[in-house]
């Protein structure tokens, strides 16, 4: 690493930069490289490990882990068919940790250290960024840039709740590079984060209890939630909502938290507490505010539709900005925001149809507007639920966990929004994705081909049922 430093260093220091994008994530170098194959001169900045969240500490070592969870329990599910035994154990989870450390260092190099030497036009600066008066300084020297994109990202948020600063606690980060598994673990936060690795330590062997202020994945369908904690609940997670945190404190073998419930005020404790309660954005240390650049009331920087800032000539994308927190919608607003500072402002941010998954099993996906949502913008709304022991693939398969949720207009009939639970969710979603992008009706997706026995043939049914009753078709009927 430090000689490709060195070298990038070297390279960037002949010449002043078209762009300069602070932050070497996946929306940094999403922006460098939609600048240099433009044939901008590029300075990237990053601090720290390379690669940003995604690959280092977020989805890849989360999601081999999810997924090496999923192998397990599914090897003991297999007694859903009759005549099938399984058996699966957890043999030695440093071995399976040291695989996830492989398997981020490869994807490192491969997504973001050997391609720095692909690109001339961008030059690599490692150091710590901050604005002094009208300059960018780079470990306290000044670089020249005409326009700027930053992409700092953002890092788990510690809550506030009394006594925390008394105990020791994991966030998603930490709880991932765990050497050891404890016995038993308390997850604070009903998030896509807290739901994910909930599960997963819980399939591994630990006894979790999954508590929240106020449901799992507040933002999603109220049918989605509820039928997402059943379906932990039946694992053996006790999930714990509606809650109200009071104070945090040390017991002989772990932590202790009170809470205020319905049943009035009681302690939750295990060996270890895992807060997984959002993210702040990396703005601190950055002297934003004195460079004209405005933040939010979260430490966010303020953008508007084509990701401009405050500060002239100045862009801001992904997590730092405390918008639509997926590293591919980082990614794709870093280029916007690239191109908008080289050519001219033509591109606009637009997340209408804007997917989302969460890494449970079963999996949830959803795009576009919520029932809530698309009352609150005045529209009249029409929607329709079909649970997935309707779907002829989740019959064949034997796990009817999940449903499928469609938002349509009352009067237009235009699809608005839709939301699925299922095992196979992250891979359907993208269906309706398209669908609600290209403005289809639930009319024209119900009159839409499908192939027979899939998870997205769910839409089909959910398109179809806002006109006719779904359990009286036969297969592949209508």
């Amino acid at each position: 690493m430090s000689d490709l430093v060195a070298r990038n260093r070297r390279k960037g220091q002949r010449r002043a930069y078209d762009l300069a994008v602070v932050g070497a994530g996946s929306a940094g170098f999403s922006a460098a490289i939609a600048a240099a194959e433009r044939g901008a001169n590029v300075a990237l900045i990053g601090h720290g490990t390379i690669g940003g969240t995604c690959v280092n500490i977020g989805c890849v070592p989360s999601k081999t882990m999810i997924r090496a969870a999923q192998a397990l329990h599914d090897t003991r599910a297999v007694m859903r068919f009759p005549g099938l035994v399984g058996e699966a154990d957890l043999a030695d989870w440093p071995a399976l940790a040291a695989a996830k450390d492989d398997l981020v260092g490869a994807l490192r190099k491969t997504k973001y250290l050997d391609l720095l030497s692909s690109y001339e036009r961008i030059a690599y600066l490692e150091g710590w960024a901050s604005f002094h008066g009208g300059s960018l300084l780079v470990d306290g020297v000044a670089i020249r840039a005409d326009r700027i994109v930053i992409a700092t990202g953002a890092s788990p948020a510690r809550p506030d709740i009394a006594g925390i600063d008394d105990i020791p606690f994991l966030d998603s980060t930490s709880a991932l590079a765990l050497q050891a598994l404890p016995r038993s673990l308390l997850v604070v936060g009903g998030g896509y984060v807290g739901c994910e690795l909930a599960q997963m330590f819980a399939r591994m062997g630990v006894r979790v209890t999954l508590a929240t202020r106020s449901r799992l994945l507040p933002e999603a369908e109220p049918e989605v939630s509820a039928a997402l904690a059943d379906f932990l609940r039946a694992e053996g997670l006790a999930v714990r909502q509606h809650l109200a945190y009071r104070n945090l404190g040390r017991t002989a073998d772990g932590v202790a938290l009170a809470i205020g419930s319905e049943k009035g005020t009681e302690t939750l404790v295990a060996e270890r507490i895992l807060f997984a309660t959002g993210r702040r954005p990396n703005t601190a240390g950055m002297h934003l505010a004195e460079a004209g650049i405005r933040l939010d009331d979260r430490g966010a920087i303020v953008v508007d539709a084509r990701l401009r800032t405050t500060r002239p000539h100045t862009y801001a994308a992904g997590d730092v900005t405390g918008r639509d927190q997926f590293v591919y919608m980082a990614a794709h607003g870093a280029k916007l925001a690239a191109l908008n500072a080289l050519e001219g402002d033509a591109h606009i941010y637009d997340n209408s149809a804007m997917p989302w998954v969460v890494f449970t099993d079963p999996q949830v996906a959803g795009v576009g507007l919520t029932e809530a949502t698309a009352r609150t913008s005045g529209r009249a709304v029409r929607t329709s639920l079909v649970p997935l022991d309707h779907v002829p693939r989740a019959l064949a398969a034997r796990d009817t966990r999940g449903l499928v949720k469609l938002v349509a207009d009352g009067d237009s009939g235009r699809l608005l929004g839709g939301q699925i639970v299922a095992p196979e969710g992250a891979d359907s979603i993208q269906t309706l994705t398209l669908a609600i992008r290209h403005a289809m009706t639930a009319k024209e997706l119900g009159e839409t081909i499908f192939p027979y026995l899939t998870t997205v043939e769910a839409w089909k049914l959910a398109a179809q049922a806002f006109e006719k009753d779904v359990t009286r078709l036969s297969c592949c009927a209508g």
